[in-house]
């Protein structure tokens, strides 16, 4: 559920069948999030975000909901032109290396530019939109490697040197930057 709040923006409202008592903490995006007991009515939740108001300023950094929006808008923007390149990408270096996986998967981690997992999907983030196209497509060859070697071990990056010369330079480059949108 979320609600609307003039002065947090969008909270985000989420119930749960384990949660005795109701808790304020702020979701990756940067909103307020409450964590409530399952049968909690959206009239009680506003009415404990009204009562509290005063200990959320202190105690929480809530975005400005402007900046909510500015990022959503981003995410939103970055995701469309990721499912238009990234995935096509990945096709493109997987036939010219002969590597076969199931899926690919685009999200958007705080952490992770990519992954790859036992059942043969790639994930890649999104904010690889915001990256120079070498590194891109490092990352990209990067997750395939995975698919021969689920490790980082001496054949794995003798793997990824094989398709990508310059990996070390490009992994030093990627740190520069941040995968979060």
């Amino acid at each position: 559920m979320i609600i609307e709040d003039k002065e947090f923006g969008e909270v985000i409202v989420r119930k749960s069948p384990l949660a005795r008592n109701i808790k304020f903490s702020i979701s990756t995006s940067g909103r307020l999030q409450m964590s409530v007991p399952q049968y909690t009515s959206e009239f009680l939740a506003k009415r404990f975000l009204t009562s509290n108001r005063k200990m959320i300023r202190e105690k929480l950094p809530v975005k400005d909901p402007r900046e909510q929006r500015a990022r959503d808008y981003q995410k939103k923007q970055l995701m469309k032109r990721a499912k238009e390149y990234l995935p096509y990408r990945l096709e493109y270096y997987a036939k010219l290396y002969g590597y076969t996986y199931d899926k690919c998967r685009l999200s958007h981690a705080n952490t992770r530019w990519g992954s790859c997992s036992s059942n043969r999907t790639i994930s890649l983030n999104i904010g690889l939109m915001k990256v120079p196209e070498p590194l891109r497509d490092y990352v990209i060859l990067h997750e395939l490697a995975h698919l021969n070697h689920m490790d980082h071990s001496k054949a794995f990056w003798a793997e990824v040197g094989s398709h990508d010369r310059n990996y070390k330079a490009h992994e030093k480059k990627l740190k520069m930057f941040s995968p979060g949108v």
